[in-house]
């Protein structure tokens, strides 16, 4: 039986190891151009055009986007769930896959958002209806949740959370993405010896970067990192992602930075693809 079993964990790791998140709408969501690519891909300056990737995208400028890029058949996939922890209940959406996922995405919202702005299917041109097809085609698991701070107790909730359906889906790797505020989740979770051991991929979306993430142990482990950020940020600066960048870089450890040129706070969540980010990630 103990030889079965071994087995099996064997074999979700080495399927988790190999999978290739299947295309889904690239033609739409991909980067509109290239100003510079360096460091073999490490560092994209993408060509970004309010006029090009909101107005010509959106039906609704900022508000709806056109029908060309969302299926939303996907919401057969999607349930509203309340989750009962040791953290107290937690609100969440769940999309795919929540018994034997092959991979698990997770979005934390940032100030003023809720578990809903990570389901929006035609808010941010569409992207978030992307990931959530992403999950769905792949036998995934997305998931967008509340949390009641941005502090340790919101780590707490997520991690409770992740805990949760890492044991429904044993051996899945585990990508946590944050926009904005959502970021301090997002580094709490890779200061956690609990979840960082179970973390593949740390995604911030137009977030602030970390003086302490050399010392936690999702550093050690050399987990992959994405920034992605506006240079026209006036909330968090890109000169500070792009420190990081460098330091990291030099420290040879995996990140990537994506610079959507002229793009501003939201930016990142609407034009990062999500696929070539994750893809990448499974690759390490």
């Amino acid at each position: 039986m103990a030889a079965l079993a071994v087995s099996f964990f064997l074999s979700v790791l080495s399927s988790a190891s190999a999978l290739t998140l299947k295309p889904f709408k690239d033609d739409l969501f991909a980067y509109p151009g290239l100003l510079a690519e360096e460091d073999g891909g490490g560092r994209l300056v993408v060509d970004y055009k309010e006029m090009r990737d909101i107005n010509q995208r959106d039906e609704v400028p900022e508000r709806r986007v056109k029908g060309d890029y969302v299926r939303l058949s996907v919401r057969s996939a999607q349930k509203d769930l309340s989750l009962k922890t040791g953290q107290g209940e937690i609100r969440h959406f769940a999309v795919g896959k929540a018994d034997g996922a092959s991979a698990i995405v997770i979005y934390m919202h940032g100030q003023g958002g809720s578990r809903r702005q990570g389901v929006d299917d035609f808010t941010f041109g569409g992207n978030f209806n992307r990931i959530k097809n992403l999950m769905w085609e792949n036998g995934g698991l997305y998931l967008s949740p509340d949390f009641s701070e941005f502090g340790p107790k919101g780590v707490a909730e997520i991690a409770a959370l992740l805990d949760h359906y890492e044991s429904r889906s044993p051996g899945a790797p585990i990508f946590a993405a944050c926009g904005s505020m959502g970021g301090a989740i997002c580094w709490g979770l890779a200061d956690d010896p609990s979840v960082s051991g179970k973390l593949s991929g740390l995604l911030l979306l137009g977030s602030f970067t970390s003086d302490d993430f050399s010392g936690s142990p999702a550093y050690k482990r050399k987990v992959p990192l994405y920034l992605g950020q506006g240079s026209k940020d006036t909330v968090f600066p890109v000169d500070t992602q792009e420190a990081m960048y460098e330091k990291l870089k030099k420290a040879e450890y995996p990140v990537r930075l994506v610079r959507f040129e002229t793009g501003t706070h939201g930016t990142p969540i609407r034009m990062t693809d999500w696929r070539d980010i994750l893809n990448w990630m499974l690759s390490r």
